[in-house]
């Protein structure tokens, strides 16, 4: 496990800044930023330097019809996306403290009330927001466990609200845990507040012990 403190995150900064992040990872950098202020001066640093080598750079001519194609496309992305929603099957009071992009990814996700459960005091929603990535809102009573997992690639958990507390340590508002294959973990809500948790991965889900034989055996992530 690695926390981003102990990670070289200048390439998501600037993947991100270039437009060339995948989309799940974007939402997690755009919410990081609204929680920390650090993290958005980060990110800031980085489209100044983006913007320093985008003047740097020859131009090129545009094909012909190159701005009516774009602003075309752009009109069929609005026409197609859906229109944000309120409410859910959360208490609007806890939803509305989550940062604006967060909020935002659930509205237009279109799927705001289908909320499953993960485990005993343990809700979950994906989000869809175009990426290449599982994306979860995690919703985490206090004291409540998410199951012993691995991972089948990386995981990036962002706490939004709230707390838990793994063998590696405690995370609250605005920490950010990087996990791989290697790691296995057992999150349990701090005492308190709902732990709202944002989490993009690449890779199964994998449950281990007992449960994890009872997920082999039907074929789940």
């Amino acid at each position: 496990m690695t926390r981003q403190n102990d990670l070289p995150f200048s390439e998501l900064f600037s993947a991100y800044a270039a437009g060339t992040l995948d989309a799940g990872l974007a939402l997690l950098v755009e919410t990081q930023g609204a929680l920390r202020a650090d993290i958005k001066d980060a990110v800031g640093q980085s489209e100044a330097v983006a913007g320093a080598f985008l003047e740097m750079t020859e131009p090129a001519p545009m094909r012909a019809g190159a701005l009516e194609s774009a602003l075309a496309q752009i009109d069929a992305l609005e026409a197609s996306a859906p229109a944000p929603q309120a409410g859910g099957p959360v208490d609007d009071g806890e939803m509305d403290q989550l940062p604006e992009p967060l909020r935002y990814a659930i509205a237009v996700s279109g799927n705001h009330e289908t909320w499953s459960t993960a485990a005993p005091g343990i809700h979950r929603i994906a989000l869809d927001v175009g990426s290449q990535m599982e994306v979860e809102l995690y919703r985490i009573q206090p004291d409540a466990a998410i199951p012993r997992h691995s991972h089948g690639g990386q995981e990036y958990t962002l706490v939004v609200t709230g707390g838990y507390t793994d063998s590696s340590g405690s995370f609250g508002p605005g920490d950010l845990a990087v996990k791989g294959p290697e790691d296995t973990h057992r999150p349990v809500g701090d005492a308190g507040e709902v732990c709202f948790a944002l989490i993009v991965r690449d890779g199964a889900f994998r449950l281990t012990g007992a449960l994890g034989v009872v997920q082999r055996i039907l074929g789940r992530r």
